[in-house]
């Protein structure tokens, strides 16, 4: 049965190899690159270059009204000059608002840096229409026949009162159509990420006019590194009693999306540390659609359009509209789900999968980290008390191998003297199982129960942006990113770079050498393929986890070493021998000559 053990780890450990491989087809080290990249590129500028402008873009039921046909440049900082603005100036948002359209499309997040260095440029989230990059957000009102015109992308805003948007002071704008209409909106933000836009618009006409609020979140490109399995970003939004949607550029690309009416909820677009979404009046019932345009300049857009609003005459009604623009910090995201009741808002941030897993788990490593200041530090305090909750499982495996090791002489007797009768053999040993009180499959379930929360650990440290640039000590300065040490440079000694496959840095090689010793606490198996599956699979893993985030690769190297020390203390107190250093001995020890 010891056979039978290390096959079912055997199977556990290439599941994890298979998805992990999957989930990871793509280096991470290529997005630090592609940061460090974009970074170079914003510090020395683009050249101007000619780009189709904007043209109109559609809702679920007509186009939205006017356009931005101005010419466009990729030289943003000439773009954001050529309109009229009104700056943005919080602790964590810079920037201006459009005040053709009133459009939110220069925005810059304060707090974070595109790299590592802390001199490297701040986080750019939007930008103007006429740029190559445009990324924006807009609200307004699609028109009927009685309304006159009514503000959309080309209305010109006047700026009635607030020098600048500042936590303390919102800014007021307006707008007067041909028939007196008056459209006042007043924006204000919080000291994070959460702009509103209040509308009030006033009817002094003889006749009722009915209007309908409009918001569009749109892009231009797809995020610059390509997302990988175990995060989704692109399209998302939780739209009333249909509850969570998600889609992805390639899929809007090919079909629109029409969602069904709802009413309740919010839709936009999301990046893995980053994103844009519209929160309705949660009492209005509204239309939404995720769609790709490739009309004049291609772009994707997530869109809603409420149902009209009815004016009467020398009557005023109001609507607010929320705009979340910045980085997806999970106590913030939940802090605004229950502030503004926004449902399931939580769900901005990819849990996955195991979120009745994840989320608890990175509330637990959060603690730690805000008393003792360091998640690496946090990720090991975290790893000691997985390892205590499943203590009693482990305590049930290791009790079963060194029962296992108490009767493999009775074992040995029994395979003397049944020989080949497998039946036989097999009842015998059950009955030797049931006499000694033995369940021969107890050491499997903590590997195979452990698979989700490796995983799960995996996505906290993957998707949240509270693990993104945060240190350890020494060389990792970024958990969320790969050991940048390498064996094959003597960890940076010789003046030369590796290629991305040899970057098998200093924890790799720690969590390789943890999980070789590991194996050796057990005797090798005796068939020969379970053997070199048992010898082999350390190195297979150093190679592999070399590729993933470093808090990960700590995290297994600290589990390793707790399992080693768990195993010694539960099999010592059974009084089984610990294999450990005869193993060892054994794999340099000469083997005798074969008898011919």
């Amino acid at each position: 049965m010891e056979k039978n053990r290390n096959y079912f780890i055997a199977i556990a450990l290439s599941v994890v190899i298979v998805l992990a491989w999957q989930f990871l087809y793509m280096n991470p080290r290529m997005e630090a690159q592609q940061r460090a990249l974009e970074a170079q590129q914003a510090l020395q500028g683009e050249a101007a270059q000619p780009v189709t402008p904007e043209s109109p873009g559609a809702t679920v039921s007509g186009n939205l009204p006017g356009g931005n046909q101005a010419q466009a440049t990729q030289n943003r900082e000439q773009a954001v000059a050529a309109s009229p603005r009104v700056a943005i100036d919080t602790p964590a948002l810079s920037g201006s608002i459009n005040l053709l359209g009133a459009r939110f499309d220069d925005l810059k997040l304060r707090e974070y840096n595109e790299t590592v260095d802390e001199e490297s440029p701040i986080i750019t989230l939007f930008s103007p229409a006429n740029t190559a990059d445009g990324y924006f957000t807009e609200l307004g009102f699609v028109q009927s026949d009685n309304s006159g015109s009514v503000p959309g992308p080309s209305t010109q805003w006047t700026l009635a009162s607030g020098e600048k948007l500042t936590v303390e002071t919102p800014v007021v704008l307006t707008f007067t159509n041909e028939k007196g209409v008056v459209f006042t909106r007043t924006i204000s933000v919080d000291e994070h990420y959460m702009l509103s836009v209040a509308d009030k618009v006033e009817n002094p006409t003889a006749e009722a006019i009915s209007l309908a609020p409009y918001g569009r979140v749109t892009r231009y490109n797809k995020p610059a590194t390509p997302s990988v399995y175990v995060i989704h970003e692109g399209f998302i939004g939780v739209l009333g009693e249909t509850g969570l949607m998600e889609e992805s550029y390639d899929d809007v690309e090919e079909e629109a999306i029409a969602n069904a009416k709802a009413t309740g909820g919010w839709l936009g677009i999301t990046d893995k540390y980053w994103a844009a979404t519209l929160i309705p009046p949660q009492s209005l019932p509204y239309e939404s659609r995720f769609s790709h345009f490739k009309d004049g300049q291609p772009r994707y857009q997530a869109d809603f359009r409420s149902d009209a609003l009815t004016i009467e005459p020398n009557q005023s009604a109001e609507v607010t509209n929320l705009v979340f623009a910045g980085a997806k910090e999970v106590p913030l995201v939940d802090q605004y789900e229950e502030q503004y009741s926004i449902p399931r808002f939580e769900l901005l941030i990819d849990w996955g999968w195991f979120y009745f897993i994840t989320k608890p788990m990175f509330h637990l490593m959060d603690f730690f980290f805000r008393y003792f200041g360091n998640f690496g530090v946090a990720i090991l305090m975290t790893t000691i008390v997985v390892k205590a909750i499943f203590f009693p499982l482990a305590s049930k495996q290791y009790a079963s191998m060194a029962n296992m090791k108490r009767v493999q002489p009775k074992m040995e007797e029994l395979k003397a003297k049944h020989g080949d009768d497998r039946m036989a053999m097999q009842q015998a040993m059950m009955q030797l199982y049931k006499e000694e009180k033995i369940n021969p499959i107890a050491g499997c379930w903590p590997i195979l129960l452990q698979i989700p929360v490796f995983f799960a650990l995996y996505k906290v440290i993957y998707v949240t942006i509270e693990m993104r640039h945060a240190p350890f000590f020494g060389w990792i300065q970024d958990l969320s990113a790969p050991d940048p040490t390498s064996l094959f440079n003597l960890f940076g000694l010789l003046p030369y770079d590796v290629p991305g496959f040899l970057l098998i840095g200093v924890w790799p090689l720690i969590m390789g050498v943890t999980m070789w010793l590991q194996m050796r606490m057990n005797p090798t198996p005796p068939d020969p393929t379970q053997a070199m599956i048992f010898n082999w699979m350390p190195l297979i893993f150093t190679f592999m986890l070399a590729t993933f985030p470093a808090g990960l690769v700590i995290y297994w190297a600290w589990n390793n070493t707790l399992s080693i020390m768990q195993q010694a203390l539960i099999m010592k107190r059974h009084g089984a021998k610990i294999e450990l250093f005869d193993n060892i001995k054994g794999m340099f020890r000469r083997k005798p000559a074969p008898n011919k």
